[in-house]
């Protein structure tokens, strides 16, 4: 979808419309920078052209050439006649002469072409004298590299292990320096308590002791907060390196996992209509349109190509996700997360790209992102460059990894149905 929205240098405002502001600022970027490869792309044909042209018109001036006679003081063409001329060489000396010279030159034509033969043979030998030495330096490192590999491997899982201790003393760092700053606190709190019952004794002023006391306790509460923040930050930054490849990891295990194809899919309890099976096969040809434009089109897309990919299913069961819902608006979305807290999300059906949109619930208000899902992989459209197999992939990995660094995202809360039945049972009929 991204690359169609670059190509075309278009994107239609209904589709704008579904974009959050950070997106749409992305897409803005991506587009500008398209725009200017293209010129600069066109500039250089046009300069490569030009010298083309160039080269042309110098190449036809220079094989403008003509003969004119040279003429003698009478005006007539001036002749001249080999041999009879006063100075002139006999003819058969000067017979000679042209003989000897082609012969010269016949001589050394023929010394070139055999010095071309013997090159080429010098050539040839110390190619394959050298392909033989590369060979044999070749087979030599393979041999090196194999016992690197498996110094590499202990090196790594020697370095996981300091990485964890590292990751612990600084933790345990971490929480003496904020047990001390909470002991030191306390001593001040306590003081500065003491002082006040001590000046309030006769004194009207505990209305202002009472709001001074509340300030500072809650910037005690603060401070406390953002350590406890920073800590968890370092701590997911530095276990990232060690499970980076969990994603992938899960993956491999989804795949490999061979569903019963006897077994009938479920949905949820609150499911009215069994699902299709996913060896169904369609009686006509599915062609997927550029773009859908009605929602049977959506729902034949759905089947044809989400169904066998599990789209919308919980990992290795049969049953449908509680985040997935159907073709539903982006103020459906809105009203199902409005009593919900902050965190919690769910993903629709688009019907506006080949894809969903993910609606999640902030403090003060929603946000949508699109997943884009017209080819073999899920990903955000414009926010995030990871790409995931499956949707629940992309489901996940986000329930530890934040969507954008400005919002800090995490999808914390699934947001379930609310009707009976269920509003994606059309896509399952």
């Amino acid at each position: 979808m991204l690359q169609q929205i670059l190509r075309d240098m278009y994107i239609d405002p209904e589709l704008l419309a579904e974009l959050n502001e950070e997106q749409k600022q992305i897409l803005f970027y991506k587009m500008r920078e398209e725009q200017l490869r293209r010129w600069r792309e066109r500039e250089e044909k046009a300069r490569m052209e030009e010298a083309v042209l160039r080269k042309t018109a110098r190449r036809n001036q220079s094989n403008g050439k003509h003969v004119q006679w040279l003429r003698g003081k009478d005006g007539e063409v001036w002749v001249w006649v080999m041999g009879e001329a006063p100075g002139d060489k006999p003819y058969e000396q000067i017979s000679e002469e042209l003989i000897a010279e082609r012969a010269r030159q016949q001589a050394q034509k023929e010394a070139e072409e055999l010095w071309r033969q013997k090159e080429a043979e010098i050539t040839k030998k110390f190619r394959d004298a050298m392909a033989q030495e590369k060979a044999r330096i070749v087979a030599e490192k393979w041999k090196i590299e194999m016992e690197d590999r498996k110094a590499a491997k202990l090196e790594e899982e020697k370095i996981q292990e300091e990485l964890k201790k590292r990751e612990e003393e600084e933790r345990q760092k971490g929480e003496e320096l904020i047990r001390q700053q909470e002991e030191i606190r306390a001593k001040e709190l306590y003081l500065s308590l003491k002082q006040a019952q001590q000046h309030s004794q006769h004194s009207d002023d505990d209305q202002e002791w009472e709001e001074q006391l509340r300030r500072s306790k809650a910037a005690d509460e603060e401070r406390s907060h953002k350590a406890r923040r920073a800590r968890d930050e370092y701590r997911r930054q530095s276990l990232r390196a060690i499970q980076k490849g969990r994603v992938a990891g899960l993956s491999h295990l989804f795949q490999g996992t061979n569903l019963n194809s006897e077994q009938e899919i479920k949905l949820n309890n609150n499911s009215a209509s069994p699902l299709l099976a996913l060896s169904a096969a369609s009686s006509n040809i599915w062609e997927r349109p550029s773009r859908p434009f009605s929602r049977d089109v959506i729902v034949r897309w759905f089947r044809e190509e989400q169904i066998p990919r599990r789209a919308g299913f919980e990992r290795n069961t049969n049953r449908i996700a509680q985040w997935f819902h159907g073709i539903i608006s982006r103020q459906e979305a809105e009203e199902l997360l409005m009593n919900k807290s902050e965190g919690a999300f769910l993903v629709r059906v688009s019907e506006k790209i080949w894809g969903y949109a993910l609606s999640y619930r902030q403090q003060n208000g929603f946000k949508h992102f699109l997943v884009d899902a017209s080819g073999d992989f899920y990903s955000f459209l414009g926010v995030d460059p990871n790409r995931h197999p499956t949707l629940t992939d992309l489901i996940d990995f986000h329930k530890e990894e934040i969507i954008t660094s400005s919002g800090g995202e995490l999808l914390l809360e699934p947001c379930g149905q609310q009707k009976n039945p269920p509003d994606y049972s059309p896509l399952f009929e």
